[in-house]
């Protein structure tokens, strides 16, 4: 999926990420919270997901607050993961500025000798979020433009209104 933030001087960004589950009404994904998406996050937390389909001219877009995950959701899905990519959370400074490709290498070779491939623990500075929604479009695509775009928007007592927009 795209996820869309906006960092403190309000430039938005917006990168791909992995959509690992639908949990408890929210959209959840994992990062290091120290990359820029991280940062971004933790000065507004509001984000926008979107979700293409080129082939079947689809499209979902999810407004919402993005919330950290508790640390035993975090801490569970990250001993799921592979050996190698679980060093790899410890090993990249992602969004960092490094020297050359070396400085990965070399932080990877450090950190499996530390822990070898068996336990390695969540770095504190990787985890998961929540993406709770609040408003969500459907789009698809027709070939004479005329696209159907079906809204559905949280309102303060909890339900979904939902709405048609023109193309």
């Amino acid at each position: 999926m795209t996820l869309a933030t906006v960092d403190a001087d309000g430039q938005p960004h917006a990168r791909i990420v992995l959509l690992k589950g639908i949990e408890h009404n929210s959209f959840v994904f994992y990062t290091n919270y120290l990359s820029n998406k991280g940062v971004d996050i933790s000065g507004n937390n509001k984000v926008s997901l979107v979700f293409f389909w080129t082939e079947l001219e689809r499209q979902v877009r999810v407004d919402g607050i993005a919330e950290k995950v508790s640390p035993e959701t975090s801490d569970e899905y990250f001993m799921s993961r592979p050996a190698g990519s679980r060093l790899g959370a410890w090993s990249s400074p992602q969004s960092q500025e490094i020297s050359g490709r070396n400085i990965l290498d070399e932080n990877y070779k450090k950190y499996q000798s530390k822990f070898g491939d068996e336990h390695i623990p969540r770095p504190e500075h990787w985890g998961g979020y929540a993406v709770i929604p609040h408003f969500i479009e459907f789009w698809q695509g027709r070939s004479n433009r005329m696209h159907d775009r079906v809204t559905f928007t949280k309102t303060s007592s909890g339900d979904w209104k939902k709405a048609r927009l023109a193309p």
